[in-house]
Order: C-alpha cells, then sequence, then structure tokens
C-alpha cells in the first residue's frame, strides 16, 4: 500500500515537472504557443484528480513552477553564476505553487475552472506586485503574441490573455476528468464548451485590431541598433566605444537618406545605454549625439546615463535636436531591483560577489511620454515593458507611438531579448499603438499596432530600422479600461476561495453532526474529497 502511495506521489510529481516544462516551450523564440494550455491542463490534472490536500497542491504547482521558470530565466545567471537565477526561479515558482493549492482549495465549487483561471490570474498578479515591485516575467500572455488569443489583449490587456490560456486549460482538465469518471454527454459537453470560450471570444476580437495603416497621420520613425564592444557584464566598459557605435550607425544612415536609398525619419529611437557617459555633464558626448541629430535631420531619443548631485544616477532618454540639443526626457519610473539598485546592499552582499555591482540607480516620475518633433512617444525603457501601469500612464497621457529602447548586451546570446520583444509585441495589441524596440545588441524591432513585426534586427550586428507607422489617438478599450478587467478577475478568485472556505466549513459540520441513516465516517480534513470532492468531480458542476 504504502509502496503504491509512493508511486503516485512520484507519478504526479513528474507530470508536475512536465507541465512547467511544457509552459516554458511554449515562449518564444518557439513557436509553440499553444503548449501553455496544455501545461496548464496537465498541472490542474494532476490537482483534481484524486483528493488531495491544499499543502500536496502547493508542493505540485511549486514543481511545475520550477519546471517553468528555472529554464525561462538563465539569463538572469548567464554571467554572475547560478545563484541569482535559481533563487528568482525558486521564489517566483512559490506563486504557482500558491495557485496549486488554490486550485486544491476551490474545485469543489460549480462552474469551477472558471475559478481556477481566475486563481491563476490572482498569482500572475500577485507575483507582478511583490516583493521588491514584482517580476512579471513569465506572465501566460507574454507567450501568446503568434497565438489564437493575442486579441483579447485589446480588450482586457496582458492580464485577459493570460485568464484565457488559464481557462483553456481547467477546460482541458475537466475534459479529461469527464472522459475518466462518467460516461454522460453532460459534462462533456459543459467541459467542450468551456475550453472553447476564450478561443471564440478571441475570434470575436480580432475585428478590433487596427489594420497596418490605419491612424491619423504616418510618419517614418527609425531604431539605431549600434552594437557593443563586447558582451556582459562589462559590455559598457569602454563607454565611448558605445556611443560611437550608435553615433557612427546614424551617421550611415544619413548617409542612406542624402543617397535617396533610405527615407527620411521624423524621429531617431536610440537604445537604453546608448551613452553610459552623461551628454549633460560631458561636452565630448554632447557633441558626438548633436552632430548625429544634425546629420540625419531629425530629433533622437537617446538612452543615457545621467549621474545626479548626490551621486545617484538616473536611467533617462533624452529626445535631442540639432538645433534644440536636449529637450524632454523620461527618467525609468521602475527600476530593477538587484540589477540597477540592491535592496539591503549589506545582507545579500553576503550571498554574491557581484551584489556590489548591482547599481545606485534612482526611479524617475511622470507620465512616461516625451515630445520628439510633435509627436508625444510613450516610453517603457527594457524592464519597464512587463508592467502593465507603464505604457497605461503614457496611452493616458496622449502618446500615439511607443518605444522600447533597450539593454539587452548584458544577458549574452540567450532567449531574453525574444521573451521582451513578445511583451512589447503585446503591448501594441493591447493599445493599438506602433512599438519601436531599440537594442544595443539586438534584437530591435519595429511592431505595428496588431503586435506583428514589420522589420526586426538578427543579434550583435550593427543595423537600422526605418519603416512608416501610423499615429493613432483612438483607443483600444483595455487602455480605457485600465487594471478593471485584473482587478475583477482577482476579486472573483477571492470571492471563491472564500466561498469555498464557507462550503468546507459548513460540509464539516454536516459530517460532524451525522444524521440517522447517513454514512458517519468523516472527510479527510482540509481535502478535496468527499463530500468537498464536488466541482470536477460531479456531473453537475
Amino acid at each position: 500500500m504504502i509502496g503504491q502511495a509512493a508511486r503516485t506521489v512520484a507519478v504526479r510529481a513528474l507530470l508536475s515537472v512536465v507541465a512547467g516544462l511544457l509552459l516554458f516551450a511554449s515562449f518564444p523564440p518557439r513557436p509553440l504557443w499553444f503548449l501553455a494550455p496544455v501545461g496548464i491542463g496537465l498541472l490542474i490534472t494532476v490537482l483534481i484528480t484524486r483528493p488531495m490536500h491544499r499543502r500536496a497542491g502547493f508542493c505540485y504547482g511549486y514543481l511545475a513552477g520550477l519546471g517553468f521558470l528555472v529554464p525561462l530565466l538563465p539569463w538572469i545567471g548567464v554571467y554572475v553564476g547560478p545563484l541569482p537565477w535559481l533563487a528568482l526561479a525558486a521564489v517566483e515558482a512559490l506563486f504557482v505553487g500558491l495557485f496549486g493549492a488554490l486550485t486544491v482549495h476551490v474545485r469543489s465549487l460549480p462552474a469551477t475552472p472558471l475559478w481556477i483561471a481566475a486563481c491563476w490570474s490572482l498569482t500572475e498578479y500577485l507575483r507582478a506586485t511583490v516583493p521588491f515591485g514584482g517580476f512579471p516575467w513569465g506572465r501566460l500572455a507574454f507567450g501568446q503574441p503568434d497565438g489564437l488569443l493575442g486579441s483579447l489583449a485589446a480588450v482586457g490587456g496582458a492580464p485577459l490573455v493570460s485568464f484565457a490560456v488559464a481557462l483553456i486549460g481547467a477546460g482541458l482538465a475537466a475534459l479529461v476528468t469527464a472522459c475518466r469518471r462518467t460516461p454522460r454527454r453532460g459534462p462533456l459537453l459543459r467541459a467542450a464548451a468551456v475550453t472553447a470560450l476564450a478561443p471564440l471570444c478571441a475570434a470575436a476580437a480580432w475585428p478590433l485590431l487596427p489594420a497596418h495603416g490605419d491612424g491619423d497621420r504616418t510618419i517614418t520613425v527609425a531604431a539605431i541598433q549600434g552594437s557593443v564592444p563586447r558582451l556582459g557584464l562589462d559590455f559598457n566598459a569602454q563607454r565611448k566605444a558605445v556611443l560611437d557605435n550608435h553615433v557612427a550607425r546614424t551617421l550611415e544612415l544619413a548617409a542612406d537618406v542624402s543617397a535617396g536609398t533610405a527615407p527620411r525619419p521624423d524621429v531617431v529611437i536610440w537604445p537604453e545605454n546608448a551613452s553610459d557617459i552623461d551628454p549633460l555633464r560631458n561636452t565630448d558626448a554632447a557633441a558626438d549625439i548633436t552632430a548625429a541629430a544634425a546629420a540625419i535631420g531629425a530629433p533622437v531619443a537617446v538612452g543615457a546615463v545621467l549621474v545626479n548631485g548626490d551621486g545617484t544616477t538616473t536611467n533617462s532618454v533624452i529626445v535631442w535636436g540639432a538645433e534644440t540639443g536636449p529637450g524632454e526626457r523620461h527618467d525609468k519610473k521602475i527600476i530593477q531591483p538587484f540589477g540597477e539598485y540592491l535592496p539591503y546592499r549589506s545582507f545579500f552582499r553576503l550571498f554574491s560577489e557581484y551584489a556590489d555591482r548591482a547599481g545606485h540607480f534612482v526611479p524617475g516620475h511622470g507620465d512616461g511620454v516625451v515630445r520628439a518633433a510633435g509627436i508625444p512617444i510613450g516610453v517603457a525603457t527594457c524592464y519597464e515593458v512587463a508592467f502593465d501601469r507603464a505604457f497605461r500612464q503614457a496611452v493616458d497621457a496622449g502618446a500615439q507611438l511607443l518605444a522600447v529602447p533597450t539593454n539587452n548586451a548584458t544577458f549574452g546570446d540567450t532567449e531574453m531579448t525574444y521573451q521582451q520583444l513578445a511583451m512589447s509585441r503585446m503591448r501594441a495589441v493591447e493599445h493599438g499603438r506602433a512599438v519601436v524596440v531599440a537594442a544595443t545588441s539586438g534584437v530591435s524591432a519595429i511592431v505595428a499596432a496588431d503586435g506583428s513585426v514589420l522589420e526586426q534586427t538578427p543579434l550583435f550586428e550593427p543595423a537600422a530600422l526605418v519603416a512608416q507607422v501610423p499615429l493613432r489617438t483612438a483607443t483600444t478599450l483595455a487602455s480605457r479600461l485600465g487594471p478593471i478587467p485584473e482587478l475583477v478577475l482577482c476579486v472573483g478568485a477571492v470571492a471563491a476561495a472564500g466561498a469555498a472556505l464557507v462550503r468546507a466549513r459548513r460540509n464539516h459540520t454536516t459530517v460532524s453532526r451525522p444524521q440517522p441513516g447517513r454514512d458517519t465516517e468523516p472527510a479527510e480534513s482540509g481535502t478535496a474529497g468527499s463530500p468537498a470532492q464536488a466541482g470536477f468531480d460531479r456531473e453537475d458542476h
């Protein structure tokens, strides 16, 4: 008996890890987006097939989280060793463990797949919020820019896309359970309807996506990828060389414009850290940037590191004109813990020799909009694009074009840059705006408002992208609703958890006070077994 139980636990544990690996495989650069609902469905099936305590649900969920996040995040430690990477994956997997516990907890409710999917939304919200401001990397939505569900971003943003993926997964689990436990068609049809609901809604939302040329007017935009002299944490040790690379590639584009082989851009976007020499303090850097702007005949949005009077630094994007010099700027508001700054520095330096290499950046303020050549541009610098609020605030403030200046040289030849591009594509759909991604070492891209990639650079090659994109003042439903869809889903999950708790206590009271003629054997406390084993197991769920 003990041997059989051990084998069952081992099989469930293995399947949980496989579920996480399927989630990982669904993310770019692989075009396997359809594996995400399969992975979620497999995990839910593990959690609901037999009676289970919430603690066990947490453990299986945690294993799935490790299977998902450990292979997703190795770029974290590519130059600093495995400890930060594995520590981050271990912490973030806790939220997938919480999903496992919540799934076991709410499985007794009617319409169980709906509440399970809402619980996934709740755990994604928590993961994007805490600790240290959260870490949204690995949201299910960010693996779906090429999938059937991407159009839902225009309705409810990335949170609705993640919910839809989880709902399909929960529907698949319900379908498997119904096939195993009952020959009746009613449960099968209901499970099939739940599984098909999200794709049908996504199909209905496709007409909401703008065509490539739809907009109020069209401009020409350029993205410069100057590349860097070396990869790794010391990529900018030759800071002047990095600036020179971006100046040189802009001058090459200016020569092409003069020769008539390229259109003249209205605005040029340089990457984050294109000038790690503060051009507001260094006259040589300022002169080089001015010369580049004069040659191209357009303002340049320059990613620069600015030194403040108190010794701290600001990660900024400055609009630089040939005649006007530095103009409006965006100071990065959502800065990266353990990279741009180190919380509890004296504590964490005990664990890694790289701790003191974390920066002393401070967050900026403002609405995220800069104006170049009269064009309101919403800026989300690198890490910021993972957070819903960054571009939401910019669009609310009138941004008609979105830009993601980023520096991926510190992450080497990893999948990080493709994962980040997928986020930018999802943001394009979410807000109905073209997005310009300018990266120091790649991948740079120009993304249409429907999420499709118009142009893209290879890695580690100097390049310039030039494309015509429409400016749009119309806003999507997702932009107008803001955080409301995610809040509704989270409130639904909390309400479901509360209802399941009340239901479990009521059932426990009923079992504790048996009535004549009824089975008096008590159910296991805190499990999803009978009588609380309703949801997936009963035929009227």
